[in-house]
């Protein structure tokens, strides 16, 4: 059986505001087997070519609305789940994006069920290509 794809291929962007590049963004799927409220989600970490990403630099966009890391532990409203098996969108700031070429990305992704005595923690990681 093959795995489970966690990263979307295609989902590898720089992000452009105003004609600048500000960061990048990444799709991935939850490590987890089902859908959750965002507010059970601690911590993303985001590891790209060996660059750790500060906490205040990485965002969650999900159903069109973007909340930072801190904001999400407050959603609550069951309109921005995480979904099993549909990617979610990964914002992070960093000026003049990643360059074009091949990437290498490890995430850690921290969530605390509320059902659970201890908390859910996944690593993932892929080569990517920015075009």
């Amino acid at each position: 059986m093959a795995a489970r794809q966690i990263f979307n291929p295609e989902g590898f962007k720089n992000i452009e505001t105003d004609g600048k590049i500000t960061g990048f963004q990444f799709q991935y799927k939850a490590q987890y087997y089902r859908g959750f409220t965002l507010s059970i989600v601690h911590e993303i970490k985001v590891n790209v070519d060996g660059t750790d990403y500060a906490r205040e630099d990485i965002s969650m966009t999900v159903n069109g609305e973007t909340f930072t890391l801190d904001q999400m532990l407050t959603v609550v409203d069951s309109d921005y789940r995480w979904e099993f098996g549909e990617f979610a969108t990964v914002n992070v700031k960093k000026e003049g994006g990643l360059a074009k070429g091949s990437h290498h990305i490890t995430t850690v992704t921290t969530i605390v069920p509320s059902y659970m005595p201890f908390p859910n923690v996944s690593t993932a990681e892929a080569d990517f290509v920015i075009e």
